[in-house]
């Protein structure tokens, strides 16, 4: 609860991060002022720094927006900087509706991923490259570059990265989530001193396409860091130079043209000089991308003839028959919303009776009995033990706990 000695950020601070969970939370500044029973032109002031909130205000709009007073007034944190920027990166595009509930969800998260860095005592592995610019060169050029020296930089080879999401999670220091967002949008970037580079990628698309899409991020993240940039897809006439690197980069980060040649001309030769389209389903399957990325780089390589797929396709070639018949299993990653440290942090913040059961579940979205099967699944596992069995007042209690 919000007592006499709670300390609280400056107004504006406070202001914009109380807009932000409201946003976030889908209500209105009419649904605030209603709960509160106040007038909108209240809320609006006090969103803006103009007026100042009082304590048990302070607590109604936490209970309202489903958040802790905590979250409200941490101590350190950008109020809105990440949504903020994506916003304006989606409005030239006349997006920015569409966007504004993602771009809060990856504010909220990422904070909650520097809070549970806070409360164990964990750093960001942050192994920050300087920014790089690809000069006069093509943003082609420059890609192909940038691609081969990132790969080597994290000892990566030049064959298949088998999880892309940690790698660059745990090697690079990047926070990515995967987010349920609209078809249209295949992801976003955005970065903020505090809070380092974070990427939100739509959860619902086929992990070939999650790959590509974190790949085509992770490109704005090397060259262009302040710019917030959302993918859309084909939403541009005519590439920017940033965006055709970014486009050039995660093929050729995804599929170094060593690598590739290098098993093409393998198959190829196992073929007695042809290459065949269950050579071409298996080396899809074999660099996790989809048949049509793949022809895109061949293509591009000059491996193979300009219009592969088109020929294929007219000789009865279908990718999805073709796979079942090989027994090629898609590749996939965990597609949890919260990366595996994130996780991890959480259950050591529990372990460690640094946060309550109460707070681990909101830590990862999920209501109390989630929580708590997981933390049985994580804990209870590892050391044969069981997790004392949880009741209604349990629940009661923990509800109370989450909106304190």
């Amino acid at each position: 609860m919000a007592g006499p000695d709670l300390q609280l950020p400056p107004p504006s601070e406070l202001g914009a991060r109380l807009q932000a969970a409201r946003k976030s939370a889908g209500k209105t500044q009419d649904d605030a002022a209603a709960h509160l029973g106040v007038a909108r032109t209240t809320i609006t002031a006090i969103e803006k720094g103009q007026r100042g909130i009082r304590p048990g205000e302070l607590v109604q709009l936490a209970g309202l927006y489903g958040k802790a007073v905590g979250e409200l007034v941490r101590a350190g944190m950008p109020p809105v900087s990440l949504a903020v920027q994506l916003r304006a990166s989606a409005a030239a595009t006349r997006y920015d509706r569409l966007v504004e509930p993602y771009a809060w969800e990856l504010q909220n998260l990422a904070e909650d991923y520097v809070e549970l860095e806070r409360i164990c005592g964990a750093e960001t592995p942050h192994a920050y490259p300087a920014e790089r610019s690809f000069g006069a060169i093509s943003p082609e050029k420059a890609a192909e570059d940038i691609a081969h020296a990132e790969r080597a930089r994290l000892g990566l080879g030049d064959g298949p990265i088998a999880s892309l999401r940690d790698t660059l999670e745990q090697d690079v220091g990047v926070r990515i989530f995967y987010l349920p967002m609209q078809t249209q949008i295949a992801a976003m970037f955005a970065f903020e001193p505090h809070l380092g580079g974070c990427i939100a990628v739509n959860q619902k698309h086929p992990e070939a396409r999650r790959r590509m899409s974190l790949a085509h991020e992770y490109a704005h993240f090397l060259t262009s860091r302040a710019q917030a940039t959302i993918d859309f897809g084909a939403r541009y006439q005519r590439l920017p130079q940033h965006e055709r690197f970014a486009v050039a980069f995660a093929p050729a980060f995804l599929m170094p043209a060593t690598g590739i040649s290098r098993r093409f001309n393998e198959l190829k030769a196992r073929g007695g000089g042809k290459f065949t389209f269950a050579d071409l389903l298996s080396l899809a399957h074999y660099f996790g991308v989809s048949v049509e990325g793949l022809v895109l780089r061949l293509e591009e390589l000059r491996l193979v003839r300009r219009g592969l797929l088109e020929r294929a396709r007219e000789a009865g070639f279908r990718p999805q028959e073709g796979r079942a018949i090989l027994r090629l299993v898609e590749q996939t990653s965990p597609s949890d919303i919260l990366p595996t440290r994130y996780l991890l942090l959480a259950v050591q913040g529990y372990r460690e009776s640094k946060i309550t059961e109460a707070q681990f579940a909101k830590f990862l979205r999920v209501d109390l009995l989630e929580g708590r099967r997981v933390l049985q699944d994580m804990l209870g596992a590892a050391s044969g033990d069981s997790l004392p069995t949880i009741g209604e007042q349990d629940i009661d209690r923990g509800i109370g706990e989450a909106l304190s």
